[in-house]
């Protein structure tokens, strides 16, 4: 099988279910954002040695996978013919709730927060803050597609609630690894 197919030379994309749309179509760029974040990850997890944040990783990008499947399927191809959903898996509660204890565990090894985080405290830390920047922009990206086309609630939450684990993560990866965390405090104005 050969990886160009030229169906996308003049700027259009398949969905899945077949409908073409522009490659700037609003559901393409949620898409294709979250491409990018999964992408981001792993290069994150090139520089992280710790076994339990690898296992958590490897399974946000498998759902990332599972979130993009969804962003790439029009609400309208969602149920096939027969009544039977095109798509074998969907995010739920459950992811969401997973999240929430992974961080509930590193927030409880954490110093409380006083200010601002600059993004910082090392290379491993500051690779899991761009994903958590991207992550928000992942998470605009399905707001501004969710007004033109309905998008279940569970994505918008799941990346919600990504950024917060990832902005977590980063603070958890800068104190395993022995780094300064840096903060803005506007009455320490840096010289």
């Amino acid at each position: 099988m050969k990886i160009y197919t030229k169906t996308g030379d003049k700027g259009e994309t398949s969905l899945y279910g077949g409908t073409r749309v522009s490659k700037a179509a609003a559901r393409v760029e949620s898409y294709g954002t979250l491409d990018e974040l999964n992408a981001f990850i792993g290069l994150a997890k090139a520089e992280i040695s710790d076994e339990k944040v690898l296992s958590q990783l490897q399974k946000i990008q498998f759902d990332l996978f599972t979130v993009g499947s969804e962003a790439a399927t029009p609400t309208d191809k969602m149920f096939l013919a027969n009544g039977k959903s095109r798509l074998d898996l969907l995010i739920s509660e459950e992811e969401i709730m997973e999240l929430e204890r992974w961080m509930d565990n590193f927030d409880a090894e954490l110093e409380p927060l006083q200010f601002f985080i600059l993004p910082s405290g090392g290379k491993a830390a500051a690779c899991i803050h761009v994903c958590r920047t991207v992550c928000r922009r992942a998470e605009r990206a399905m707001v501004h597609l969710n007004e033109t086309e309905e998008v279940r609630p569970e994505l918008i939450k799941y990346l919600n609630r990504l950024s917060d684990y990832l902005f977590i993560l980063a603070r958890y990866i800068s104190k395993i690894s022995g780094e300064k965390e840096e903060y803005w405090n506007p009455s320490e104005r840096a010289k």
